[in-house]
């Protein structure tokens, strides 16, 4: 069994873009510039945007926060984006999510700029990701992506198996993962809640892509030996053996589950890396202008 290791993949990207950003400013141009929005104050949330600008800074770019009150209008939303949309110092463009209840997170989302959209949230992303045209990919999807292809797992021919059906993940990757391109060229399963036998479904995955959401819900029965395992989950539990109180675990049972496998990302530091990373992978690309010339 080998660990996928995403915090060794994500640094190797950042230098990667890194590098990329001082050839940009030696040659006398402006560096990426990434703005995240963030509402009300949730504190994940807020360690999350944090986070990012760290990121930016570390690698070089520019970035800009603008946080706004939990009660804010849907209107004021709309106007702050609309005034990003319009600052060509700026690149991309990220709504923390999620949002308060009184806010329609699709409208908001429809109203960024598909070339600012590094989230790769907006329909005309998706959709560009779908067909298999240029398009910025979600974080998580675009992580995966990037695992398999810089571990050099074969995907051609392989039977992969996606839990889960969720906009962000599980939908993308099982699109991604069904196209003629490396990575790709799997015969793709989507499983979800209404699925009958997952046990046996499972059980045939060369590559077994877990994001359903439910604490350490693949155990060792329903892999195939020396399947590839990425776990996309992350929960917080009790711990006795952490000063903190807590651990964390994904949605598979790792412990079980790691005696079968041939790779496997652990949780935390397999999937979680590449977020904010694919971020500034698409940021970049918007400054390049590599997707929308």
């Amino acid at each position: 069994m080998k660990l996928i290791d995403g915090k060794r993949v994500s640094s190797q990207i950042r230098q990667e873009i890194s590098l990329e950003v001082k050839k940009i400013v030696e040659e006398e141009e402006k560096p990426p510039h990434l703005a995240a929005i963030l509402v009300g104050d949730d504190p994940a949330s807020e360690t999350y945007v944090n986070n990012k600008a760290k990121a930016c800074k570390e690698i070089g770019f520019e970035s800009s926060n603008y946080k706004l009150p939990g009660d804010v209008s849907q209107e004021e939303l709309l106007e702050t984006i609309d005034f990003i949309n319009n600052d060509d110092e700026i690149d991309g463009v990220i709504v923390q999510l999620p949002l308060p209840d009184h806010i329609d997170e699709y409208k908001i989302i429809e109203s960024i700029k598909p070339e600012k959209d590094v989230d790769g949230f907006h329909p005309i992303n998706v959709g560009r990701m779908s067909i298999g045209l240029p398009a910025y990919i979600s974080a998580t999807p675009f992580g995966i992506i990037e695992l398999l292809k810089r571990y050099e797992i074969e995907t051609k021919g392989k039977n992969c198996v996606v839990l889960g059906r969720s906009n962000i993940v599980g939908r993308p990757i099982s699109v991604l993962m069904n196209h003629n391109s490396e990575p790709g060229n799997s015969t793709v399963t989507v499983c979800h809640s209404r699925t009958e036998n997952i046990k046996e479904i499972t059980a045939k995955a060369d590559i077994l892509i877990v994001a359903i959401g439910k604490k350490e819900f693949v155990t060792a029965d329903m892999v195939k030996q020396n399947a590839v395992v990425i776990d996309v989950g992350i929960h917080r539990v009790a711990s006795v053996e952490k000063k903190s109180g807590f651990k964390l675990v994904g949605d598979v049972k790792f412990d079980e589950v790691s005696k079968k496998a041939s790779y496997i990302t652990p949780v935390p530091g397999g999937v979680g890396p590449m977020t904010i990373t694919a971020l500034l992978h698409n940021t970049l690309k918007a400054r390049k202008k590599d997707i929308y010339k």
